[in-house]
């Protein structure tokens, strides 16, 4: 069975205030008599479920084409946590420990990615060295960021540069089973950014 946890990439998908949202331009359409229909878009590279790499807040660090497309595909581990909105998810509140190399993290407080929420929870620096000490090599959850938006010192993604361990973002993970799955969200191999969108998969 398939999970497809990401969320639709439409000009109404909500995107960090300041980023470029998704823009789509039809440049050929068949029901002009062109021979076929071309589109162009732009957006940010942060777009929906979206891959961040180290170079996103490392200088020096890789970006997202050096990265091991490995990380990204794999034995995945969902975990529900109750915390609330504008808090940080801590070690405490995962129910167990970690049963995969990928932990992905559902706290339900960024419901609708068409609705951009300042309040969303976010990971604790405590977590990402928590789950890195237990053979964990990526983490995701269902907001905008690991860090809270207010946040100016970014300490969950400076841990997980320290730790080396992928992050993945903007996930949809409601009406998913907490459980073990293979994970597949495939960054684009888009030399010298600093993310890209992954398009996101549960497999059970």
């Amino acid at each position: 069975m398939l999970y497809d946890i990401s969320p639709r990439l439409t000009p109404a998908l909500a995107v960090w205030p300041g980023d470029a949202p998704l823009v789509r331009e039809v440049v050929a359409r068949l029901e002009a008599g062109d021979e076929a229909t071309v589109s162009s878009f732009s957006a940010s590279a942060h777009l929906g479920a979206h891959a961040d790499a180290p170079s996103h807040f490392g200088i020096g660090a890789p970006s997202i084409d050096e990265v091991d497309v490995g990380i990204y595909l794999g034995p995945c581990e969902l975990f529900r946590v109750n915390v609330p909105r504008g808090g940080l998810v801590r070690p405490e509140a995962l129910p167990g420990p970690p049963r995969a190399p990928r932990v992905l993290i559902a706290t339900g407080t960024h419901p609708d990615p068409e609705v951009f929420r300042e309040d969303f929870a976010a990971l604790s620096p405590e977590l990402i060295r928590f789950l890195s000490a237990r053979g964990v090599k990526l983490v995701g959850l269902d907001t905008p960021s690991v860090d809270p938006f207010e946040s100016t010192t970014h300490p969950a993604h400076l841990a997980c540069l320290e730790s080396n361990v992928a992050i993945l973002e903007g996930l949809r993970l409601d009406g998913v089973p907490e459980g073990v799955y293979e994970l597949i969200a495939l960054p684009l191999r888009l030399v010298g950014f600093d993310g890209s969108p992954v398009r996101a998969v549960l497999r059970s």
